[in-house]
């Protein structure tokens, strides 16, 4: 646990008590302060009751008397679509608000790390999509060069649950839209923007707001070393923002598709192979093409990120590469969960939006594609350039009817529920196919989430699929 600084013997409200609420609730006590929650929902509130944490009624006209901060957890809106009721009370009242992530970065550094000889390191990714993998792919990179590391923040554990870092130890943080837009303090060292592509605009007052929540990250702690995906346009002014000119290092630009044009440091992948050229040279490449837990250009994307981080770390490449190629991939992305009859059944529930499902359909050949759900703005037709190596689409969700009116003239079968997809595509498709779930929507209209999702989508596929003999 990381106890929070600067709030010893203050009263500091907590609002929200899921995992993130509850973990800055204990580390606010271990740093001294008296920490007073509240969640909306009496389920929540008797489970942090039960865990000794101190109730606090924020609805109360007298709630806000000797409170010096409240802590919102990452779900919670501040300002968009409009503001929490409480949030916006707490504004009123003059109390600020931040969140775990701000209390995680004032709060990190002690002096016990004079005595290390190595400063620990904190490397914070955003962006729309990927963020998952390559978070995951840097933390697992560097445990397999005996290098110590934490996976937490949108993944993994909360940022308060980690341990003091070591001497020389790196946390992983991937952080969202919601935790970037609020936290106080943002202070990385290295920070990696992956992509951007829209995304929860509700909550951010449209594709502006949103890529400003995301910019934070930069613009806010100025980290030593910014690694920035440029294949569009915010990517590209973000990293001309942060750069002094073309030969500025400090900014390592990840570029997928394309050549790298100019003199300053970039990671690159084309046709799978990753380069990485410094100073107009390249001075390290990696053959992606045949790393089973990297599969498809967006993963490529990710690959680059991470490779670039990992460099800014001093990993050398060839213990990058080792690490890549032991790399399994994460759950529900991209993540193959069976194979019969030389039918391959991969699980990409992750794929929530349509930039993810387009990245996911172009991973595959003959793909039985499992779609639908909760859709969107601009619907799944924005998909159709990606439709080639599509033989069938298998629609899935409440809305499944109308969601296929989308899909034209593709062929397509409404299944509704997954078990229905998942049995119809087992028995249609041929030798040399892959039944993909790539979504393109939202889970919440069958689904508590897109883990749920992706289960259901497991098990489904283990009906069908003949377990293997000892």
């Amino acid at each position: 646990m990381i106890p929070v600084k600067g709030f010893n013997g203050a009263r500091v409200a907590v609002l929200g008590l899921g995992r993130s609420g509850l973990s800055a609730a204990r580390a606010l006590v271990a740093g001294g302060a008296e920490a007073l929650c509240w969640d909306d929902s009496a389920e929540a509130r008797a489970a942090a009751q039960d865990a000794g944490l101190t109730l606090h009624d924020v609805s109360r006209r007298e709630a806000w008397e000797g409170v010096v901060a409240l802590i919102v957890s990452p779900g919670i809106p501040h300002l968009y679509p409009e503001p929490n009721a409480h949030v916006a009370a707490a504004m009123v009242a003059g109390v600020p608000v931040d969140n775990d992530i701000g209390l995680f970065f004032r709060s990190l550094a002690t002096s016990e790390w004079d005595r290390f000889e190595a400063t620990p390191k904190v490397v914070a990714i955003t962006g729309s999509n990927g963020k998952s993998t390559t978070s995951a792919l840097i933390h697992h990179v560097l445990e397999a060069a005996g290098r110590e590391s934490q996976l937490a923040g949108n993944i993994g554990r909360g940022v308060l649950d980690v341990d003091p870092p070591e001497d020389g130890g790196v946390v992983v943080l991937e952080l969202s839209s919601y935790q970037t837009e609020l936290a106080r303090a943002l202070t990385p060292d290295v920070g990696v923007f992956t992509n951007l592509s829209p995304d929860h605009l509700d909550r951010h007052g449209g594709f502006g707001g949103y890529f400003a929540a995301k910019r934070r990250l930069f613009a806010e702690g100025g980290p030593d070393r910014a690694i920035i995906g440029v294949d569009e346009p915010e990517g590209r002014y973000l990293a001309n923002q942060l750069s002094e000119g073309r030969s500025d290092d400090r900014v390592i630009r990840v570029i997928s598709g394309a050549k790298p044009d100019g003199a300053g440091w970039s990671v690159s992948v084309r046709k799978g192979f990753l380069s990485e050229m410094r100073k107009g040279r390249q001075i390290a490449s990696v053959d992606l093409r045949g790393i089973g837990g990297l599969p498809g250009a967006h993963n490529h994307q990710n690959a680059c990120a991470a490779f670039a981080a990992l460099r800014a770390l001093q990993v050398p490449p060839k213990m990058i590469e080792d690490g890549f190629h032991s790399f399994e991939g994460l759950p529900h992305r991209s993540q193959r969960v069976g194979e019969a009859g030389g039918v391959a059944y991969v699980n990409d529930s992750k794929a929530t939006n349509v930039d993810a499902a387009a990245k996911a359909l172009s991973a595959f050949k003959s793909i039985r594609w499992i779609v639908g759900g909760q859709v969107k703005d601009g619907g799944l037709g924005v998909l159709e350039p990606h439709w080639g190596a599509v033989a069938k689409a298998y629609v899935i969700g409440r809305a499944a009817k109308d969601i296929a009116l989308d899909l034209k003239d593709l062929p397509h079968s409404v299944c509704t529920t997954m078990a229905e997809a998942v049995a119809m595509a087992a028995a249609e498709a041929e030798p040399g196919d892959t039944v993909l779930l790539a979504p393109g929507a939202a889970s919440f209209d069958q689904y508590d989430n897109f883990e749920k999702r992706g289960d259901d989508f497991v098990t489904q596929v283990a009906r069908v699929v003949p377990a293997e003999k000892d």
